[in-house]
């Protein structure tokens, strides 16, 4: 369900794309993105990075876009988004707990290394998902890109989520 919650922006954004264009998909983007931390936050009482970082960017290059008309800054907020959390995930392995361990270590109990190696290939995913959209966004058309930040995006984060729960369920630590 939370993946639904944080990915409900760009389901939107795809909605409005196919009936509207580009244009009215972004200002719905902006705005979901603005709804979407303000019911984390009556919820929580509290931010997630994750959510402020998107919703920043989408304000400039959202913004950016609808004020120029030029379709390439909302194509580069993707990478924009998946670029800073990778600068989040790396410095993170200087401090005492990985973004990885800090989110995921009341649920599931991993020796100190493989938090770490966790936490580089988030790193090293949200690098290539960047490199990724970038490329779709300057070699296809623009709707191949929404098709792809919503499919291909998702589709590979589902994925990757998938296999590093492969990777924990051989380094648990049993509680007994």
């Amino acid at each position: 369900m939370k993946l639904l919650f944080d990915f409900f922006p760009v389901i939107f954004f795809f909605i409005v794309f196919k009936f509207y264009g580009i244009y009215a998909a972004t200002a719905i983007a902006i705005i979901a993105s603005f709804l979407q931390i303000s019911l984390y936050w009556l919820k929580h009482r509290r931010f997630e990075i994750s959510q402020t970082i998107t919703l920043v960017l989408i304000v400039i290059l959202g913004g950016a876009t609808l004020l120029s008309h030029n379709t390439l800054f909302i194509k580069w907020k993707p990478t924009a988004v998946y670029w800073v959390l990778a600068i989040v995930f790396v410095t993170s392995q200087f401090g005492e707990k990985t973004i990885i361990q800090r989110l995921m270590d009341s649920k599931i109990n991993l020796p100190k290394n493989i938090w770490k190696q966790l936490n580089i290939s988030w790193c090293v995913f949200f690098v290539l998902l960047g490199i990724v959209n970038l490329y779709v966004a300057y070699h296809y058309s623009t709707a191949a890109w929404v098709n792809f930040k919503l499919f291909g995006a998702l589709g590979s984060t589902l994925v990757f989520v998938l296999i590093q729960a492969l990777y924990m369920t051989k380094f648990v630590e049993n509680e007994n």
